[in-house]
């Protein structure tokens, strides 16, 4: 596929690349704001920084966003093009990283484990927010992580289903 300037675009086209670039700007957003800004029911700030000191919220923030926020500005960089590389590896590494995370923070003491540390943590954070799964294991992931986790997800199989060798 060519873009209006002739050069040669990636070659699963611009809607993939659209969605891709979408996933990763939700995700970015949640990563950076969730534990700061109110969305009514859909999270608890006041909760979270119950649980954690001003100073470990700005650097957790930090951690679990910088990476993806890289990801995200160069994926935009190279719109319409071939991604290097390193781009694609980075993502790819990144976005592993983060559903790896996910996983092992909500969806293994969820399913698999009961840890009763965080199990009271996530109590407290988040037991006032909306969620629509029933309880299990002391935990039940809330709405908003849940559709972070999907994001992710869905990010992982557009990075290896439509991204791979460029």
């Amino acid at each position: 596929m060519q873009s209006l300037t002739g050069t040669t675009v990636n070659s699963i086209g611009m809607t993939a690349e659209i969605v891709l670039i979408a996933l990763q700007a939700f995700q970015v957003a949640f990563l950076w704001f969730h534990d700061w800004i109110p969305l009514g029911r859909l999270n608890d700030v006041r909760a979270v920084r119950s649980q954690d000191t001003l100073r470990r919220l700005v650097v957790v923030t930090l951690i679990q966003s910088v990476p993806w926020t890289i990801g995200l500005v160069f994926s935009a960089r190279y719109f319409g093009q071939t991604y290097p590389d390193w781009l694609d590896s980075w993502l790819r590494v990144t976005y592993v990283v983060l559903f790896l995370g996910e996983l092992y923070a909500w969806w293994v003491p969820y399913l698999l484990r009961v840890e009763a540390k965080r199990a009271a943590r996530y109590q407290v954070m988040f037991g006032n927010t909306h969620s629509f799964l029933p309880v299990r294991n002391g935990i039940v992931p809330n709405t908003l992580h849940v559709v972070l986790h999907v994001s992710t997800a869905a990010t992982l199989v557009m990075l290896f289903a439509f991204f791979g060798g460029n």
